[in-house]
This record gives C-alpha cells, structure tokens and sequence, in this order.
C-alpha cells in the first residue's frame, strides 16, 4: 500500500516521502497513529502543491540573499568605544552588537548567531566581519572600531 508520510519516522522515511508500505503495517500502525495519509490523487497533488510552495520559497529566499550579500559591500559599521593608550578597549564589540548595529542602519535583521566572529573585538582597528545570509551564500561587512 502507498503511503504519505505525514512525520518523520526513524528507518521508514522522511516526512512528505512517498513510501510502499506493507497493508497491515499501514491499516495497522501508520494510519491510526496519523503517521501517515493514504497515497490517493488528491492527497499526491495536495503534496506536489506543498513541495512546489517550499521550492518556491526557498529559491526566493536565496535570491534575497545573493543581493544582500552583493549590497553588504558597501555596508560600513562604526563603533566608539573607550580605548587606553596601547590600543585595547574598555569593553568589546560582540556579535550581538553588530547584528543590532546592522539592523538599526540598514534594517537588516541577521542572527547573531550568523555573525562569523571567533572572540569578541578588544582592540582599536578595522576588521571585515563574515556573516552568513542562507547556505552557501555570505557576506562581508566592514566593522570600525575607534577610540571614543
């Protein structure tokens, strides 16, 4: 019996996968659990129709990302912070400071997560910042830190 899979199910299938269950398996255990739907015309077009939505969506979201990432070139962040004389800071830039940096000049909202940064910046300089837009896609930002 063909089956939609309706959840993930470990050693049976991903969710939205298209299997051939054995019947008693399916009459017995996915479809009373609602692990599964019946694999009929209306439900296979009704995932087509998901499936289609989700490429869309996706691809849409990476084109989005391509042109920030092209844009961010030209993106530049200021910070002033207390510094002493050999150059540290009284303080630091962390990632969460250039992402709310980010989005109160640019209204870019980015994780902070996204934000590539190994340790926080403790010393006076310009540093080029990675931060991750979509899989595969970055892009590169210009970070100043001077003395206040």
């Amino acid at each position: 019996m063909k089956v939609i899979l309706v959840q993930d199910i470990k050693s049976v299938g991903k969710k939205g996968q298209v299997i051939d269950a054995s019947d008693g398996y399916a009459r017995n255990y996915l479809l009373p659990k609602k692990l599964a739907v019946v694999a009929d015309a209306t439900n296979l077009n009704e995932l087509k129709t998901k499936q289609d939505a989700n490429k869309y969506k996706r691809d849409m979201t990476m084109a989005n990302a391509k042109e920030l990432s092209e844009k961010m070139k030209s993106f530049e962040l200021t910070f002033k912070i207390k510094a002493g004389d050999n150059g540290k800071t009284f303080g630091s830039v962390t990632a969460k400071d250039i992402a709310d940096e980010l989005n109160k000049k640019y209204f870019v909202e980015v994780d902070k997560k996204k934000v590539c940064l190994t340790d926080a910046i403790k010393t006076l300089g310009e540093y080029n910042i990675e931060i991750k837009l979509f899989e595969g896609i970055s892009g590169m930002l210009k970070v100043n830190v001077i003395a206040a």
